[in-house]
């Protein structure tokens, strides 16, 4: 080797916190390991091992056990050098092999090939067995997540389809395991390089502002953490305060959030924070008070994670002032203990020893995953992969029994959810939910230190397909859904195809879609189209699922429009250059729908949908020509038509269900019949049939709504 590397590093940071006792396993960890790598590998051998020693640092900094950092050094030999398990276990003890072992196991998710993207199967195969070790031994998992970060610092090394698959496989798996496991110090290093490669343009511009303003941010972070000292020592409380620009990935993330406000990334004022340590948990109450004194907390923006503590191990006090009363700033208040676990979760006070009892919470927290894992063990790819982001790795809220029993939920679950994890039972015969003493919908969702209590029906009820329509907001849980699905599975075979078919029939009628059960049947990969109409009668397929397949495949069949409009640059026209191009105002196309262009003589070209009548009964069949949907950035005015009976107010509910979809109506049209029925016209302006589905489906939910359908 060229250059020895130094292990002065790692032994100074393990005797922070190992007796001296332990430094001959690592000591003799790092010999063999250096020693194998100089003998096998040749020219790339210092590289190899320096990778391991600083992934053995960053165990150690999360201080594991002398064997996890042993097995840090030497857990590419087996697969890079031929090193036998036998040996190891021979050389470093049963203990050590072990979690090399375990290593070992994931080691086929170690770096994917280089290209563009990783299939589903891939990710879902990968988190499998990320969960699998984790509910095993926990150690193996906090190793591989070391191993991930270490590969990250230095992905620029590698060829860039390999940068963007390694980059892809991170944000899916690995960032969110690591956040699933408290361990945020090691989470938002994974994510903000991550999204470097992933959105480079997005990086470099969040970089550039925190650069073009750090000396001006540098002079307010000092500015306040004097203020807040000073306060605090005459409050008689002694702290430490320190301050840092948030990181670029959850900047990102605010940004993506004000954006639907029309604020610019220079208007976001909240891209500061300040953390405040104490001795006592009582001083994080006593400082919350001294804060609040001397700068006004903005309303719901403060969380009590110390008495209902997020993802059962993350313990603070978060509030959001208008510090120097003009600019909010959030501040987290905890004890220094409470700093360590919130940088290092689980892993901060993990200490394996044989015989001694392990934590009571994460004992608890990893039987969750063993019944989840035993719950999704036949599901496939795509839906395991949804099933365990939403149940696993998302975020938790904490919600309480009328007995005061804890449940913890995803964040964003409902009523409903919460009967579900409960009991299945109580879920299907759940009809109202009491959140805090007062009657909520459904599809209330829950926060942190809500008391739910369930209403149930007493008789056999059953739960309704509408629980299953994402688009209605009724469950988040995947466990849940797929109780509901359980449920109408058992129901008749014929009684699922017949429900199936109106549903199926409804959900086109309402899109406007002329289709053949068989062409959608296909969509979905069912050979036989009764097995499909089962499948949407026992909600194992949406209708939501259905226009987002047909808005996929852009080959589908989507009024009147009083003007022709020039279709945007979401209309290409295949195999000839720039056109100009114009959306036909008689079938009025729109992203989702199948469509065929028609070249005029002045005009350029007209685009219609293929099933449109004037283009069925032309005669100069050579003036068609291929196009299709290129950008769905663009909005299409699509004519709908609603059916209801009039009332006080309807009008107001019809424009406020549009504005949470974020759509604009361009025009709208009332005629009042004798019967105390209404009908509606509306011009919505939306991006697609996926979009319309979506709105269709909730506008029907609205009292008093007979019907909301595409107008023809």
């Amino acid at each position: 080797m060229r250059k020895r590397i130094d292990i002065r590093a790692l032994i100074d940071k393990t005797q922070e916190y190992l007796p001296s006792e332990t430094l001959a396993l690592i000591e003799e960890a790092y010999e063999f390991a250096s020693q194998t790598y100089e003998k096998k590998r040749g020219e790339s051998a210092q590289g190899e091992l320096e990778h391991a020693l600083r992934t053995a640092i960053l165990v150690a900094e999360l201080q594991l056990d002398e064997n996890c950092i042993a097995a840090a050094l030497l857990h590419e030999l087996p697969p890079k050098c031929g090193v036998g398990f036998s040996e190891l276990r021979r050389r470093f003890g049963a203990e050590t092999s072990k979690l090399v072992e375990g290593l070992a196991r994931l080691e086929r998710i170690s770096l994917p090939e280089a290209k563009e993207t990783i299939d589903i199967e891939t990710h879902a195969e990968s988190l499998r067995k990320m969960l699998l070790a984790l509910s095993k031994d926990i150690r193996v998992v906090f190793i591989k997540l070391a191993d991930r970060l270490q590969h990250m610092r230095t992905l620029k090394a590698l060829p860039p389809p390999q940068r963007l698959a390694i980059a892809e496989e991170t944000m899916k798996i690995y960032a969110p395991v690591a956040h699933r496991l408290g361990i945020y110090q090691l989470k938002w290093e994974l994510e903000d390089l991550a999204f470097r490669y992933l959105e480079p343009a997005k990086y470099r511009e969040i970089a550039r502002f925190l650069a073009a303003g750090r000396g001006e941010r540098e002079r307010y972070i000092a500015q306040v953490t004097k203020v807040l000292k000073e306060e605090l020592e005459r409050a008689g409380i002694k702290a430490e305060v320190t301050g840092r620009p948030k990181h670029i990935h959850s900047i990102n993330r605010k940004m993506e959030k004000y954006a639907t406000t029309g604020k610019e990334l220079s208007e976001i004022h909240d891209l500061l924070g300040f953390r405040v340590l104490v001795d006592e948990v009582q001083d994080c109450y006593s400082a919350l008070g001294a804060i609040h004194s001397l700068w006004r907390p903005l309303p719901d923006r403060f969380d009590d994670y110390v008495a209902n503590p997020r993802d059962g191990v993350y313990r603070a006090l978060h509030t959001t002032v208008m510090c120097m009363g003009t600019t909010p700033v959030e501040i987290q208040i905890r004890t220094s203990e409470m700093d360590r676990v919130a940088e290092y979760g689980i892993a901060a006070h993990w200490r394996y020893e044989e015989g001694v009892k392990r934590d009571a919470r994460f004992e608890e927290r990893m039987a969750v995953v063993r019944q989840l894992l035993d719950w999704y063990k036949d599901i496939g790819g795509a839906e395991f992969m949804e099933s365990i982001s939403t149940d696993v790795l998302s975020d938790r809220v904490f919600v309480y029994t009328p007995k005061g029993e804890i449940k913890d939920l995803p964040q964003g679950s409902t009523p409903l959810d919460f009967a579900y994890r409960i009991h299945t039972d109580l879920g299907h015969r759940c009809t109202g939910a009491k959140v805090n003493g007062r009657m909520v919908p459904l599809t209330y969702q829950l926060q942190n230190g809500d008391t739910a209590e369930i209403l149930a029906a007493k008789g056999d009820r059953g739960p309704s397909l509408d629980w299953l329509n994402p688009s209605l907001g009724y469950l988040k849980t995947s466990h849940a859904k797929e109780k509901v699905r359980q449920w109408f599975r058992k129901r008749e075979r014929e009684e699922n195809i017949r429900r199936g078919k109106e549903m199926l029939e409804k959900e086109l009628r309402r899109l406007g879609i002329s289709l053949a059960e068989e062409e959608i049947a296909s969509l979905f990969k069912y050979e036989s189209v009764d097995d499909f109409l089962a499948a949407i009668g026992y909600g194992d397929v949406s209708p939501h699922q259905i226009a987002t397949k047909l808005a996929v495949q852009k080959e589908p069949t989507f009024p009147q429009v009083p003007r022709e409009r020039k279709a945007p640059a979401a209309v290409q026209v295949m195999g000839i250059g720039d056109l100009l191009t114009h959306l036909a105002p008689c079938c009025n196309p729109v992203p989702g729908d199948g469509i065929i262009g028609y070249v005029t003589r002045a005009k350029g070209v007209t685009v219609h949908r293929k099933d449109c009548p004037n283009i069925a009964n032309i005669d100069q069949k050579e003036r068609l020509i291929k196009v299709e949907w290129g950008r769905e950035d663009q909005f299409y005015p699509v004519p709908v038509r609603i059916e209801a009976w009039d009332r006080v107010g309807l009008l107001r509910d019809i424009s406020a269900i549009v504005a949470e979809e974020r759509v604009n109506i361009a025009a709208v049209n009332t005629t009042d019949h004798d019967d105390q029925t209404t009908s509606i016209f509306l011009t919505l302006e939306t991006k697609g049939i996926t979009q319309l589905s979506r709105l269709l489906s909730k506008l029907e939910g609205v009292r008093g709504i007979i019907s909301a359908t595409r107008q023809i």
